[in-house]
């Protein structure tokens, strides 16, 4: 890995400016960066807000190219856009905590000096994340989506059932009359899939989860179907209004009879973990497990 180590000279820096603490950290980070003989790199909206100094490149996505290694500053949610900016970048993602639980962010923000060490001595791996493709018509447009955690088909604000047939691999599952369905990567599987009870899987397994939100059958329970899977999602009741959200974000409103259709993506983000972590390290800690465990 030291290798690796050795060819992070141009660091990108990316925050939220929503975050309070976003501009601090990034300030800081870049002057750790310089002391460490690293270049700095900033998107123009990370260097406005931080009013940091360095080389701004124009988005994202073009940081991502200028630079190898992107080191994030935010929540998971920030961690998501970031992600889907960068899809299929070989550059690394290197994730600083702000916010909450933060299963994607390796680092809690005031220990990003001593992370940095561990960084520059090749103390890390990387790992490479699946991301999830979602295509088809909402309302009579084509729509194509890609998400690292989740793609999500779910009712408005009425609290009346949707009804929503699947179908994987061309065989039928089931006619879900729910409030939605959650068909999560498994990154994602610690995100809403778990809220809504779905199973936790390891980040690097290769299963997709299908998780029906609050269905009206108590036998329809949490799927796990292979990362190859093809998975068909028809509306044929949208009263209420159902809407299709990738990360959470809003991609568009099906009527009766659109179709959806999600499977593994063909690109993939890849995320830097230091060595002292470790997922179910990260459950033990962030989900408070306690009791005795070898």
């Amino acid at each position: 890995m030291k290798k690796t180590a050795d060819h992070f000279h141009r660091i990108g820096l990316v925050g939220n400016a929503e975050k309070p603490a976003a501009a601090e950290r990034v300030r800081a980070a870049a002057q750790l960066l310089r002391r460490a003989g690293r270049k700095v790199f900033c998107d123009a909206i990370t260097a406005s807000f931080a009013r940091t100094t360095g080389e701004v490149v124009a988005d994202t996505a073009a940081l991502a190219r200028a630079v190898d290694l992107l080191i994030v500053f935010g929540g998971d949610g920030t961690m998501l856009h970031t992600a889907r900016q960068i899809a299929g970048s070989d550059t690394p993602m290197l994730g600083v905590n702000l916010g909450g639980l933060g299963f994607l962010t390796a680092v809690p923000s005031d220990q990003l000096a001593p992370a940095l060490k561990l960084l520059w001595q090749g103390k890390f791996r990387l790992e490479a994340r699946a991301l999830i493709a979602a295509t088809g018509v909402a309302g009579g447009k084509k729509i194509r989506a890609t998400a690292l955690n989740d793609v999500v088909i779910s009712r408005g604000a009425a609290s009346r059932l949707i009804a929503l047939d699947v179908s994987v691999n061309g065989e039928p599952i089931t006619r879900y009359r729910c409030d939605g369905l959650i068909v999560s990567s498994p990154t994602g599987s610690t995100a809403y899939s778990l809220a809504a009870g779905g199973a936790i899987v390891l980040p690097t397994a290769e299963v997709f989860v299908l998780t029906p939100i609050s269905p009206h059958s108590l036998s329809n329970r949490s799927i796990i179907l292979p990362l190859s899977a093809t998975l068909r999602v028809k509306a044929v009741k949208t009263e209420p209004a159902t809407f299709l959200n990738a990360d959470g974000q809003i991609v568009g409103e099906l009527v009766n009879g659109d179709e959806i259709t999600i499977r593994r993506s063909q690109s993939t983000v890849r995320l830097v973990h230091l060595a002292d972590g470790s997922f179910l390290e990260a459950l033990r800690r962030k989900l408070h497990w306690r009791g005795t465990y070898l």
